[in-house]
């Protein structure tokens, strides 16, 4: 290794100890004879003291010039943290080496208050990343994604990989991005949604997938992509929608707790905050009572068989917030017509679905619903909806061999790690994001 520590560990380093150190000049002082530069590195920055030799050839640096120092630590009694007995450290360099200059100047800047628009900064992330508040909220959604896996291992659910070259035809064909599989049509996964059906089926009864999902949906928005993470889970042997919202419930509630406790500074850094969830805690509203609130409260009409739109989405969040003092909501019985024909209709409510939609601070987080198991019912509902299933074999096949009651979700990483640190942007939640417009990096 070129390194011996990072700059997160000198605090834990004796003074007067040798280290050798490599990261990105952040910035250069030289004063008289002497100077200083400050190193970062992914764990933090280091003061760095250059003696008069050294010095006399700091001219010649520049930021983000990615550098290797060796020198030993010293201490900084001059800046003892009050009331803790800890002392700051700063490194005297020996030797300072430059790896890879950096050229002059950046195609974008890189302070933490940065004014450069997000489309330019999306087209060099690489030095977006930098950044100590972007790092942040990649650390935060790397914990998301770690305390979800724990979450669902721990609650018997079965980790499954499922196909994203498809048939197509399989969902919605206005959403596919279809292309030719050597002669046949074929498409990009939109959902894992026959797949989990199947494994439900197949009697591994709690399944669940952190995956690329892919929708070809030409909006331009802060809440759409193309391409994005979905965390999908289905479960058999259900009694309706409520067992599948009480465990999304379950699941909220360890995920905040955990990101709480774990991910403290970067909350603090985003200056982010997060009220608990307790199981039971999150409203549940039918459509039909969420359309009448709306209008009430904010004069806003929709139709019966009307879905709701992003308005009325961030009017529900502020009324709910009002009410209940709660960040989320569960928005139950959808209309049929705005529904996919595998949902399950209430007894005696041709008009209705036993679904639900998720709200997490005014944005659609997930859409879930308990899946219809009896065959006769699925044929009926896709005649109703125009869909021969005689043409979709694979899957009517799920039900003809004895497939339990079940239900699930779809919920979207991204606007989950978005919600949960009041990002403006949903693509600044990912990495790399696809939208419309965006195909590269």
């Amino acid at each position: 290794m070129l390194r011996t520590h990072t700059c997160g560990e000198l605090s834990k380093v004796d003074a007067g100890q040798e280290v050798v150190l490599c990261g990105w000049i952040d910035s250069v002082r030289v004063s008289g004879k002497i100077g200083f530069l400050d190193i970062r590195d992914r764990y933090g920055k280091t003061q760095v003291f250059l003696n008069k030799e050294l010095a006399a050839n700091a001219g010649s640096l520049h930021n983000e010039d990615f550098v290797m120092i060796k020198g030993l630590v010293k201490a900084r009694p001059e800046n003892q943290v009050k009331g803790t007995g800890t002392l700051e450290i700063e490194l005297s360099a020996s030797n300072l080496e430059v790896l890879n200059a950096s050229e002059t100047p950046l195609p974008i800047e890189i302070s933490e208050d940065t004014t450069t628009h997000i489309d330019k900064r999306l087209d060099n992330r690489f030095l977006d990343i930098r950044r100590e508040k972007i790092r942040s909220i990649f650390a935060v959604r790397s914990r998301i994604y770690s305390e979800t896996v724990a979450f669902f291992i721990k609650s018997g659910f079965v980790n499954i990989q499922t196909p994203k070259v498809t048939a197509s035809g399989v969902e919605s064909g206005a959403e596919e991005f279809k292309f030719d599989y050597f002669g046949k049509p074929a498409a990009l996964a939109q959902s894992p949604q026959v797949y989990k059906q199947m494994m439900i089926a197949g009697g591994f009864d709690r399944v669940f997938e952190l995956g690329t999902v892919f929708r070809a949906e030409n909006s331009h928005t802060r809440r759409h992509l193309t391409e994005f993470t979905g965390l999908d889970f289905e479960m058999g042997c259900i009694e309706s929608e409520s067992d599948v919202m009480d465990m999304i419930e379950k699941y909220f509630t360890h995920l905040i707790a955990g990101i709480k406790e774990k991910c403290n500074g970067e909350l603090s850094l985003l200056g982010a905050e997060l009220a608990d969830v307790k199981e039971g805690s999150i409203p549940r509203l039918a459509m039909s009572e969420v359309k009448a609130w709306i209008k009430e409260a904010r004069g806003k009409e929709l139709s019966v068989e009307d879905d709701l739109d992003s308005e009325a989405e961030t009017i529900l969040g502020e009324l709910v917030k009002e009410k209940y003092g709660a960040d989320f909501v569960f928005v139950t019985n959808y209309p049929y017509a705005v529904r996919p024909f595998y949902h399950m209709k209430p007894e005696g409510k041709a008009d209705e679905t036993k679904s639900f939609d998720l709200l997490f601070r005014g944005v659609e987080i997930a859409t879930g619903a308990q899946r219809e198991h009896r065959l006769e019912k699925l044929e009926a509902q896709c005649a109703e909806k125009g869909i021969d299933l005689s043409k979709m074999t694979f899957y009517r096949d799920i039900f003809r061999f004895g497939c339990p009651p079940h239900g699930g979700v779809g919920m979207g990483l991204d606007r989950i790690t978005s919600r949960l640190l009041n990002l403006d942007n949903v693509r600044e939640a990912i990495l790399l994001p696809r939208d419309p417009d965006r195909l590269t990096p």
